[in-house]
């Protein structure tokens, strides 16, 4: 495997971050920025991207002529804490941060581990209308969420745990300032100058191999930067000549995506509409060239827990090291119908690629994905697929070596 997905694992610190890593790598390949302003001028052969906002992004190559598109889409946001406004305040002498809990992460790994701070910070312009986004990303950790010892909980009655509470970081026993003051020093500012910002902790452990034959792979953030770093890996790939490929990255899928960077906005119709027009396509054009189009959604998917097998699908089992995974749903939660389900199951066999089936056991609802949300807006054939990971929502998740591999395999099948 090559050392792509650990470096997006390990520096995609957040979304803001997931989509600076990407734009290098983007341009490392031959691609380049399109600016919303300036006149769209495409040839054939050629490769583009465009990032309408800082955590969203859109890339896309050109074969000989477009008769169809090949998407590939997945989110560059995953759950963690986010540093609120006016955060600083003192508990018991002990200097602390007000955070809240963005997206659905399991509150308890987030106990007593180094954090790191990072995110976007939103400096005054000359235009009050343009203010000036900068990126921002500590360089040790800056907080730790201590949790409290066993021989004080004997009282206590069991229960979940309480954010404003018990999530609430410890980043200093002195008063040296408040935390917006050492991000402007960091970045060499005038803390007068930071008129706002989205900041989140993040879990700084490193991604590592884990087991005897180091098939699984422990880190953070694999949901769902794994399918980033495979669409990013794989951009490289090139497009049968009647086709396109195109590759999206949204923001805030883990918090529903209903937000203008997020899947559920018109923003990824109107910029393909916009660079079908720029290739001379009528509006007849389009509407045949989405007949021929082939959409992947890509998230992680649950794997079969080996201490709570009973919350799997009976005869659908989804085990890591199995492969990707297919994911399908009778609410249509997930995307996927069966003629898509049967392109995937061709591509499968004549490329030798691992494919698993997932179902949710009956009566346990799964979470909606990006593929629903799109098709919505660009009706086309779409599938729901991804790596399965155990710890889903986790500080650090689990998966394995070898489903990454065949994701990867998948993607280069579809787009070439």
């Amino acid at each position: 495997m090559s050392n792509t997905l650990f470096d997006y694992l390990d520096n995609c610190v957040t979304q803001f971050h997931t989509t600076a890593v990407c734009e290098k790598h983007l341009q490392e390949n031959g691609y380049r920025k399109l600016e919303t302003g300036e006149v769209w001028e495409l040839q054939p052969n050629g490769r583009y991207y465009t990032i309408p906002y800082g955590s969203m992004l859109l890339a896309f190559s050109i074969g000989e002529k477009v008769e169809k598109l090949r998407i590939g889409i997945a989110h560059t946001d995953f759950p963690c804490l986010k540093l609120k406004s006016n955060p600083d305040m003192i508990r018991a002498g002990y200097h602390m941060a007000n955070v809240e809990p963005y997206g659905g992460l399991i509150m308890e790994t987030w106990f007593d581990r180094p954090l790191g701070l990072a995110g976007k910070v939103v400096l005054k312009g000359e235009n009050p209308f343009e203010p000036k986004v900068q990126l921002y990303q500590s360089e040790k950790p800056l907080f730790v969420v201590p949790s409290l010892a066993p021989h004080l909980k004997r009282d206590d009655k069991p229960g979940k745990v309480e954010p404003q509470k018990e999530l609430i970081p410890l980043y200093d026993l002195e008063k040296r300032g408040n935390i917006i003051d050492v991000v402007a020093s960091d970045m060499k500012l005038d803390a007068s100058h930071i008129l706002d910002y989205d900041l989140y902790l993040y879990n700084m452990d490193k991604a590592s191999y884990v087991g005897i034959g180091e098939q699984m792979i422990s880190a953070p953030r694999i949901d769902d930067i794994s399918s980033v770093a495979a669409l990013m890996e794989m951009s490289g790939t090139e497009p049968a000549a009647d086709s396109m490929n195109v590759i999206t990255l949204f923001d805030n899928e883990e918090i529903g995506s209903r937000s203008k960077q997020g899947a559920d906005s018109v923003m990824m119709g109107s910029i393909i509409d916009r660079i079908l027009k720029s290739l001379g396509m009528s509006d007849a054009k389009k509407a045949d060239i989405y007949q021929h189009t082939f959409m992947m959604s890509l998230d992680v998917a649950h794997g079969v827990h080996p201490n709570y097998t009973e919350k799997a699908d009976p005869t659908n089992p989804v085990n890591l090291g199995g492969g990707v995974v297919l994911k399908s749903s009778a609410s249509q939660r997930y995307v996927t119908d069966s003629e898509a389900s049967a392109v995937i199951m061709a591509l499968a066999e004549k490329f030798d690629i691992k494919v698993q089936r997932q179902v949710n056991k009956s009566g346990m609802a799964g979470g909606q994905t990006l593929g629903p949300i799109i098709s919505s807006y660009i009706p086309v054939m779409a599938v729901d697929m991804g790596i399965p990971v155990l710890a889903m929502h986790s500080a650090r998740e689990l998966g394995a070596v070898e489903d990454y591999r065949q994701l990867c395999k998948l993607i280069r099948a579809v787009f070439s």
